[in-house]
């Protein structure tokens, strides 16, 4: 009978009872998302910065981020080349040259030398990086002494493959104004030159915000300005205000010719590209290139200046319009306002006079979009530039 009893020491117990809850809790609810969805996700990210943090998550987030499609770079610092030992040397004998050059030379590097560094540090900033033996890998963030490494964004942007949309904002604009003067210029290229649109003032009194009526008239509600007929004051020729106008135009077009030059490695690496935009912090100026302005780089190779590493500006035709004072409907007052439309001479005559509106007064976000429509609707002065 003792053959009979149980044996305790074999006991089967039943598996401890789960419920759904906790099931859930165990499961990886990202493992569920469908890739298009990440996809959208990161494209509304798109800032590069926050997309390499993300490919630090998991394996999968690495494999998908280089297919986001929406792009946008910030740009930290820019170096320039004073940094080099050999700036010292370099710059004696820079002085050297510029004591044997001529008046009309001294005269231009007074007007537009200022902007020189910031354009070959922009050029060291976009360019392909110098290969150094005491730097580390690309993809490590420091040096073997310890300082961080700065890559520019064509590196950064090698390991995407299906970029459509790219914006590169950098960190401030390239052209010095004095304190209060207010410069703004967008410029579209394919090959070369598009078209460019320049606004500018000496000086900016901000408003209330409250947007009135606008009469027509190009003066904003007219208050204080009644004796104004829309044509320029004999002052403006006497007073060095059509030299500076000049100034500002040069000084726009020779940074928007360099930042095109620069683009060129990003362009003909990413060949998905539909859109690209480069602009600074401090919404100065606006490079814009759409598909077809991108491929026509890609079939016709741009004519580069044989002065300096910048896109050749061609001969163009411009319209100037101008008012001492702007009132816009928000109170904002612009003080020597001037409005500068931009085309090359052989693209000039296949456009309709009546287009210029459009393009022009779209250049610019508000208010300054508001200046131009008011301004284009003054008396229009033609000026002509030669190729530089």
């Amino acid at each position: 009978m003792s053959s009979l009893r149980p044996d305790l020491t074999t006991k089967i117990y039943p598996e401890p009872y789960t419920t759904s809850t906790e099931e859930a809790e165990a499961e990886d609810h990202f493992d569920l998302l469908p890739d298009s969805l990440l996809l959208l996700i990161f494209n509304r990210i798109g800032d590069v910065k926050a997309l390499g943090r993300c490919c630090l998550v998991s394996r999968r987030f690495h494999l998908l981020i280089p297919q986001v499609d929406n792009v946008l770079v910030r740009v930290d610092c820019v170096i320039s080349d004073d940094d080099a030992p050999s700036s010292s040397s370099s710059s004696a004998s820079g002085s050297d040259k510029s004591r044997s050059s001529s008046a009309f030379s001294a005269l231009f590097r007074a007007l537009l030398g200022p902007i020189a560094k910031p354009f070959q540090a922009l050029g060291q900033l976009l360019g392909p990086k110098r290969p150094n033996s005491s730097l580390a890998e690309d993809d490590d963030e420091f040096d073997s002494n310890g300082g961080v490494t700065h890559h520019s964004p064509t590196q950064v942007l090698k390991n995407f493959s299906e970029i459509r949309f790219l914006r590169i904002e950098l960190p401030s604009g390239e052209l010095g104004t004095e304190d209060g003067v207010c410069l703004k210029w967008r410029a579209d290229f394919g090959s070369t030159l598009d078209n460019c649109v320049i606004l500018g003032a000496s000086s900016v009194i901000p408003g209330n915000g409250f947007f009135g009526i606008d009469n027509g008239n190009g003066n904003g509600n007219g208050n204080g300005v009644g004796e104004d007929n829309g044509s320029i004051p004999e002052s403006f020729y006497t007073n060095g205000g059509l030299k500076l106008r000049v100034v500002w135009t040069i000084s726009s077009l020779i940074a928007a010719s360099a930042r095109h030059y620069l683009l060129q490695p990003i362009i003909a690496e990413h060949k998905t590209l539909d859109s690209l935009v480069l602009t600074d912090a401090d919404g100065q100026g606006v490079l814009c290139m759409n598909k077809e302005q991108l491929e026509e780089l890609r079939v016709k190779p741009l004519s580069a200046s044989s002065a300096s590493k910048r896109t050749l500006v061609p001969a163009l035709n411009m319209r100037l319009w101008y008012a001492p004072h702007l009132e816009l409907p928000d109170g904002t007052v612009l003080k020597g306002a001037t409005l500068v439309a931009i085309r090359p001479s052989e693209q000039s005559g296949l456009k309709k006079e009546g287009s210029d509106g459009s393009w022009v007064s779209a250049a610019f976000e508000e208010p300054y979009g508001m200046a131009a429509k008011m301004l284009v609707k003054r008396r229009t002065y033609c000026l002509e530039m030669n190729s530089f």
